[in-house]
């Protein structure tokens, strides 16, 4: 709770001296995005790659702070030889965006906060009646940065974000939170 309150601190601190130098009303992004996801609650002490893509709609309610929608789907197909052999997430996430114009670079802080579907067979461990899916609460907390091509056209360099999940499964689970990391790639549009 104490890093939430530092990041909306520094969130609030960075839009305090953000300048308006670009007049873009809404941006949409899609790319890549890898999840390394934290499994130290199902039974391994393994984390999972998740390979998918990501898209985001942001809407500029000042010049300089946005209302972001995130929605993300990623899949991870195993070879460990245990019965959790595939798993897709789909996330979907709204929140606050932070964005500072300088020039050609655009580098941003957002928090947003929603839920995260999980299916696939490692929800079924010990279950027999696969797949199976679960929803749970889902919050990324990050930023990146964006190379301007054009006034409306750019590549979003990175993105890095701190991605909690709360899924959990019976008999298995010994923690029902998972610390996991989103890194993301690809397109803006501005307009």
């Amino acid at each position: 709770m104490k890093r939430l309150a530092l990041l909306c601190g520094a969130v609030l601190l960075f839009a305090g001296i953000a300048s308006a130098q670009d007049n873009s009303r809404a941006e949409i992004f899609g790319g890549y995005s890898y999840v390394r996801a934290d499994a130290s609650g199902f039974g391994t002490t393994n984390g999972y790659g998740f390979n998918g893509g990501s898209g985001s709609f942001a809407y500029n309610v000042l010049p300089w702070v946005g209302i972001v929608g995130d929605v993300g789907g990623y899949r991870w197909s195993g070879g460990t030889g245990l019965p959790g052999e595939q798993g897709t997430v789909i996330t979907y996430m709204f929140g606050p965006k932070v964005s500072y114009h300088a020039g050609r670079f655009t580098p941003f802080v957002q928090s947003l906060f929603g839920g995260a579907r999980l299916t696939g067979d490692v929800l079924c461990l010990g279950e027999g009646n696969c797949p199976g899916s679960q929803t749970s609460f889902a919050m990324a907390l990050g930023g990146g940065l964006d190379w301007n091509l054009t006034p409306h056209v750019g590549l979003r360099v990175i993105q890095a974000e701190y991605l909690l999940t709360q899924f959990s499964i019976p008999g298995v689970s010994t923690s029902t939170q998972q610390n996991n990391v989103r890194i993301s790639a690809g397109v803006t549009v501005r307009f």
